[in-house]
């Protein structure tokens, strides 16, 4: 009872902790930062560290920071690369979502990578309880993605969600309110844009960063081929020569940019497939797969794997903010998903 009424004095939020972006909750508010998860911090004279700028603006700085300045991705693969900055951006994100005061601290749940370490679970929890959280729960990726793409998960049916996101790819079989079967794979976005980088560096001796190579995916990437391909121009330093310059880069290059990561992807769903229940696998064929995370909204993805795996793939609604509507229902509902999220 105690704890209810402290409910009522409370805003209580969801977190979506990527690799790519940083997505908070606010219950009865909806979604109120979508930011990247990026801080720049400046160095003093005496070598005193500071926050200087978190999210868009933060990112905006990449590639183009002196060297006092450092803007920096705390989280790596899914899991935190940099404890101290992955806090100081966490207690940012949660003044920034509670910009009124509330008497009592708010309750947290934040949705991690499937299969991660204790050692890194802990350091998850410990980051939002340092950074004001009254308690903090963690919901696997793959439950959260199911439960926000609308999946029947808690009924006895077999459901099968594939979120593609920054750091990493989680591939998860669901049934009865829980995750049968799982894998997570650190081949997402982020690889994809180092191998665009690699691929641009290899066969045009140009040297690009890693804003330019995420524009070059969400402008021009395709995972098939398409009727007309699409073209842009991109700038960046020549590696013989050392000068600026500019080439056409098209659609057709982004696909044999990308050809590898997506082989790894759609092997990782083959593996799961072939370790899949027969009872819930003919629940997956019957209603197919669904795509969430950034990775979905690559073209011709949902096509370029069906025709890979045999089944309807479909991209979830909204596929980028899937995973945060999914801790944000989990939010509602801790007593029923137990299962799916843990209190500190």
């Amino acid at each position: 009872m105690f704890k209810k009424i402290i409910g009522l004095f409370s805003s209580d939020l969801a977190i979506d902790l990527g690799t790519a972006n940083t997505v908070v909750l606010v219950k009865g508010q909806g979604i109120v930062i979508n930011e990247p998860s990026v801080v720049a911090i400046q160095k003093d004279q005496n070598s005193k560290k500071r926050i200087l700028a978190v999210g868009k603006v933060a990112k905006e700085m990449v590639g183009k920071t002196p060297n006092n300045i450092k803007a920096i991705r705390p989280m790596k693969d899914g899991v935190i690369a940099d404890f101290h900055t992955t806090e100081l951006m966490i207690r940012y994100f949660i003044e920034q979502a509670l910009k009124r005061k509330t008497f009592f601290s708010p309750r947290v749940v934040i949705c991690v990578p499937y299969g991660i370490t204790p050692v890194e679970r802990k350091a998850v929890k410990a980051s939002a309880l340092n950074a004001g959280a009254r308690y903090v729960y963690l919901i696997e990726e793959p439950m959260a993605a199911a439960i926000g793409a609308g999946l029947p998960i808690t009924e006895p049916n077999g459901s099968l969600v594939v979120d593609i996101g920054g750091g990493t790819t989680e591939i998860g079989v669901l049934s009865l309110g829980g995750l049968v079967l799982c894998k997570s794979i650190r081949v997402a976005g982020d690889k994809l844009d180092q191998d665009i980088i690699d691929y641009v560096k290899k066969n045009f001796n140009l040297f690009i960063g890693e804003r330019i190579a995420e524009d070059l995916k969400i402008k021009i990437g395709t995972a098939i081929q398409l009727k007309e391909e699409l073209k842009t121009i991109i700038s960046g330093r020549d590696q013989v020569e050392g000068s600026l310059t500019s080439v056409e880069i098209t659609s057709e290059h982004l696909r044999a940019a990308m050809k590898e990561p997506l082989e790894k992807i759609s092997e990782a769903l083959l593996s799961v497939l072939e370790e899949t229940p027969p009872e819930l696998a003919g629940d997956i064929v019957k209603n197919g797969i669904v795509l969430t995370g950034g990775g979905a909204l690559i073209r011709g993805i949902d096509k370029y794997l069906s025709d890979i795996i045999k089944l309807p793939v479909y991209v979830a609604n909204e596929p980028l903010l899937a995973v945060t509507r999914g801790t944000g229902k989990a939010l509602d509902q801790l007593d029923l998903l137990q299962q799916a999220a843990y209190e500190n």
